[in-house]
């Protein structure tokens, strides 16, 4: 059982990094207002019972490495209750890698389903 446990919390540790950044630059994209981490990390776990996919210390070096990549684009504001939040905004180029990552996604997801099915393509 313990080995069980280590396995799919491995799996779902490497399924997490990969997922990661397609579900932050989707959640940018849908949102009209900029959004900072901790929000982003609210929105994800909205109406979700189960345990968060992306747990909020992982958020925070994806959103970097999508930034790093002009996926993303940031502005530091003031806060009243705390210190300054990074605000982040999903830029054109980061608008059209969704678009290529989400048919990655669909492909892949795809191709995994039709294993798990016993290889019946739709």
């Amino acid at each position: 059982m313990e080995n069980e446990n280590i396995a799919d919390k491995k799996f779902q540790k490497e399924i997490n990094s990969g997922t990661a950044a397609l579900v932050l630059l989707a959640t940018l994209n849908q949102s009209i207002d900029q959004m900072y981490g901790y929000q982003i990390a609210k929105h994800l776990e909205e109406g979700r019972d189960e345990i968060p996919m992306i747990k909020q210390g992982a958020l925070y070096p994806v959103l970097r490495s999508l930034e790093n990549s002009g996926l993303l684009q940031s502005l530091v504001e003031p806060s009243v209750s705390g210190p300054p939040r990074k605000y982040y905004q999903i830029t054109e180029t980061g608008r059209d890698t969704l678009l290529r990552w989400n048919d990655i996604w669909e492909q892949t997801k795809s191709f995994v389903d039709s294993i798990i099915e016993g290889g019946k393509n739709d």
